[in-house]
């Protein structure tokens, strides 16, 4: 929901680049729509109107501006922490679902009619599922074009358009130019049809050192590979809905370099959008790190480690396996069964990378397999199956658009999977920022850390004043667990000054 006029202006007036993503100022007397941070002179409030989104602002007849770029900016925090049928919806249109089954299908996922589901959308975003799809099909076109030099059919192609034409009627009428007039004026880096180049932003401060270290610390030999300190911070194959592909991301200060390779140019914007989700990117990082930092017993790793973001998946039904072989077992030992069962049953993979080589199994193949081939305990096995074929038969559905609280219940009521194991789905597959894990080792030897007690029901206590935040705080503890902090809190005096203290 828009914050009031007045904190809207506020924002629009003193430049806050907080709140680009949040909202949109529409500007009356020119007929275009910006950021809050954008650098042109601040227009009089009466000649501002405010929107939720992009999509909205197109919608009521704005374009975008040419200076400050506003549908580029990171997306919204608010649908990952919103768990009702807008924050479902949005999560699900953004991975692309109303290009592949449109709006019928979209409504028939999340179990509404499609009219109470444009309604709700539109009172809570300023638009319906076809007007915040087409913005997201813009968004990614206008990328394209001036990111790369791909043939324009092949853009429209790849930002999801059903025709050149309403490709071409749709970047006119968002943005005021052609296509070509928007790449005339850009320099793309060199791609071709099966490599894409793109940039991804994201909102400052982003520890994505930590972030690389902790997927490579996870990688399967030959599905991913990874180095937190190489020009390629994380490299990994994905499944996506019309074939195959290969992601290859390296950190930079003010983006995320990312090149996709890609079996079937379609699936870019969704690659982009599960990408964005394993990064967490479009978190509000400094929302967060404020409302850790009131509590004194994380105040010092807030101030240490600012940025630190929750880990997603690239594949929710690939996350939820991976959580079952990680049950009770270290990283190292989850680790390396995984690397067996993609070894042996996971589908080979041509790809230009020499460390890819190959997809990790889907659920219908899991669903098939007898425990007793599985390389590990047989209740565990039994467990993993069990949750595949739930997976693969539709009973259980990890997307963005289904209910956390049901796919909780759903998860600990097959056998052999427990609290921590859905608790562990929910933070990473569903995107939840509450999801937090009292039982994990990790977190009870971050408790300690900080001279907190650690058994479980006392760390959920703990954990009340973390709220809604528990899942970055997890990850806090997490790293409180294995690193020491009065050196590099010395180091980060501004940090300090910046949540209300000076160090």
């Amino acid at each position: 929901m828009l914050p009031s006029f007045e904190n809207c202006y506020r924002a629009a007036t003193e430049k806050d680049a907080r709140f680009d993503g949040w909202i949109y100022c529409g500007v009356t007397s020119t007929g275009i729509y910006c950021r809050p941070s954008c650098p042109a002179r601040t227009p009089k409030a009466k000649n501002l109107q405010f929107y939720p989104s992009a999509a909205a602002a197109q919608s009521a007849g704005f374009r975008a501006c040419k200076r400050c770029r506003p549908d580029a900016v990171p997306g919204s925090p608010e649908w990952d922490q919103r768990a009702d049928l807008v924050g479902r919806a949005m999560r699900l249109i953004a991975d692309g679902l109303i290009d592949r089954e449109g709006v019928t299908g979209l409504a028939a996922r999340l179990g509404y009619s499609e009219r109470h589901l444009n309604r709700q959308l539109v009172e809570s975003v300023g638009a319906g599922p076809l007007a915040i799809a087409r913005a997201n099909r813009a968004q990614t076109a206008r990328t394209l074009l001036e990111m790369t030099e791909l043939p324009i059919t092949d853009v429209a192609s790849a930002a999801g358009f059903a025709s050149v034409r309403q490709f071409n009627a749709t970047i006119r009428e968002v943005f005021a130019e052609t296509p070509r007039e928007l790449r005339r004026r850009a320099k793309p880096p060199q791609s071709d049809r099966t490599g894409v180049e793109l940039r991804l932003p994201f909102r400052e401060p982003l520890d994505l050192t930590r972030m690389f270290e902790f997927l490579a610390a996870r990688a399967i030999p030959g599905v991913e590979s990874g180095d937190s300190n190489g020009d390629i911070g994380y490299t990994r194959s994905v499944a996506l809905p019309h074939g195959p592909a290969v992601v290859a991301l390296s950190p930079s200060d003010e983006f995320v370099r990312a090149r996709f390779m890609l079996a079937d140019l379609r699936d870019l914007g969704t690659a982009v959008e599960r990408v964005r989700r394993l990064l967490d990117l479009d978190a509000d990082p400094t929302a967060a790190d404020a409302a850790l930092a009131r509590d004194p017993a994380l105040r010092k790793s807030v101030i240490a480690r600012p940025g630190m973001r929750v880990p997603g998946c690239v594949s929710t039904e690939e996350l939820a396996m991976r959580a079952v072989l990680g049950q009770q077992v270290s990283v190292k030992a989850a680790t390396t069964a995984a690397a067996r069962i993609s070894e042996r049953f996971g589908d080979r993979l041509k790809s230009t990378i020499e460390s890819i080589t190959t997809l990790f199994p889907s659920a219908a193949t899991v669903a098939e397999l007898d425990p007793a081939d599985l390389p590990m305990p047989r209740k565990r096995a039994a467990a993993l199956v069990a949750l595949a074929r739930s997976l693969a038969e539709g009973g259980i559905r990890l997307d963005g658009g289904w209910d956390r609280d049901e796919a909780h219940a759903s998860l600990v009521a097959i056998p052999g999977i427990g609290t921590w194991t859905a608790d562990y789905i929910a933070m990473r597959a569903l995107r939840d920022p509450d999801a937090f894990l009292p039982s994990d080792l990790g977190v009870r030897r971050g408790l300690e850390a900080i001279g907190l007690a650690s058994t479980p029901a006392e760390a959920l206590m703990a954990a009340e004043r973390w709220r809604p935040y528990r899942a970055y705080a997890l990850q806090h503890l997490w790293a409180l667990a294995a690193d020491p902090l009065e050196p590099e809190i010395a180091a980060k005096p501004k940090i300090a000054e910046k949540l209300g203290r000076k160090k």
